[in-house]
């Protein structure tokens, strides 16, 4: 999918962590269908119902997705377009494709008549730039490029003061305008990854095109960010659980779930350096790492603001971060801090309770 992808060619030879570890640092449009099979199934649910599932590499992760539905036929038609769906959307959205709206806006500053699901997802970045005091930041590229630079290619040298200094003087979606279809930076130099968000508007748009094929039950999973409508089969909501920053299985939490969506962001997934002190997660104030989490867990009504809302908290203390939640109607969230202590917004519900 890429036409200009980063990875060198010996990329096909990693193994299946190391090939995560650089697509996820990489972010959206690097993985290829090619690069690890696909896997599906379709068994017997009931005497009524069959349960058609499939995960393919999309968006620098894993996508899988389920359907219960009484006609095999029909659930695997729409799941293809569905996949269909995450895959022309995710062209879209990467900046790494140079033939993208989005790369060339990073190139030159300005553009025309961008694509409307690039339009919305910048606006809802904006809007959730200005909810959350500035912590969620498309503008947050050139940091993330200097990391790139600084720790890439095996090299292993952190950024000077100096440079992150300059590199933050290039960040602030307040800088960003967007008139109609066309955006423009106010300074030389900026530049966006929706990284943080896109995935999320991607799962959203998935599951409303099942749902416009009357796929009345399904979940969606790209990397964590989960959408979910109806129940699993027999009216009994999905479990979600918890990833474990640990990665030792020990969920930190099990949610119930009929139609809404979780997303959960982590620092336990893609350092740069060696040492883990800095991850895909940057805080746009310093250009620095978080430190305080280790997992933040956001449930909300779509995949588009679990997404945004999870980095947000991620990059807030803790304790601050539950209170930011509790103050947007329809939202929940867990926080587990660095340490292992859970944080949970009032309206958490546990499937354990």
């Amino acid at each position: 999918m890429e036409k200009n992808n980063p990875i060198p060619q010996t990329h096909r030879t990693m193994n299946r962590r190391s090939f995560l570890r650089l697509s996820g640092m990489l972010g959206l449009g690097v993985a290829s269908a090619g690069v690890l099979p696909v896997s599906a199934e379709a068994v017997k649910f009931n005497r009524k119902t069959y349960k058609v599932s499939k995960t393919r590499l999309a968006m620098g992760t894993f996508v899988s997705m389920t359907i219960i539905h009484p006609s095999r036929d029909k659930a695997e038609e729409a799941m293809a377009l569905a996949f269909d769906e995450v895959s022309r959307l995710t062209g879209l959205m990467s900046r790494f494709d140079q033939a993208t709206g989005v790369a060339q806006l990073n190139r030159e500053g300005y553009i025309r008549d961008l694509p409307p699901e690039v339009i919305e997802v910048v606006e809802k970045s904006l809007y959730c730039y200005q909810l959350s005091s500035g912590c969620f930041d498309i503008s947050v590229k050139p940091v993330v490029d200097l990391f790139m630079q600084k720790f890439g290619d095996g090299k292993n040298t952190p950024p000077t003061n100096t440079e992150l200094a300059h590199a933050l003087t290039l960040i602030g979606s307040d800088k960003i305008e967007l008139k109609g279809r066309n955006i423009r930076f106010k300074k030389p130099g900026m530049g966006i990854t929706l990284d943080g968000i896109a995935k999320g508007y991607i799962v959203d748009k998935a599951s409303k095109l099942l749902t416009g094929h009357k796929i009345e039950n399904h979940l969606i999973n790209a990397g964590g960010d989960i959408r979910t409508v109806g129940s699993k089969g027999d009216k009994k909501p999905w479990a979600v659980a918890v990833q474990d920053p640990k990665k030792k299985g020990h969920y930190p939490d099990v949610i119930r779930m009929t139609d809404g969506a979780i997303a959960t962001s982590g620092n336990y997934e893609v350092y740069f350096d060696r040492e883990k002190m800095f991850h895909h997660i940057v805080d746009p104030h310093t250009g620095l790492s978080p430190e305080l989490s280790t997992s933040v867990s956001v449930r909300a009504n779509t995949a588009t603001d679990a997404d945004a809302l999870s980095t947000s908290v991620f990059i807030m203390d803790p304790k601050k971060g539950t209170g930011f939640i509790d103050s947007n109607p329809g939202c929940e969230c867990l926080v587990v801090a660095r340490g292992g202590k859970i944080f949970k917004s009032a309206g958490w519900k546990s499937a354990r309770a």
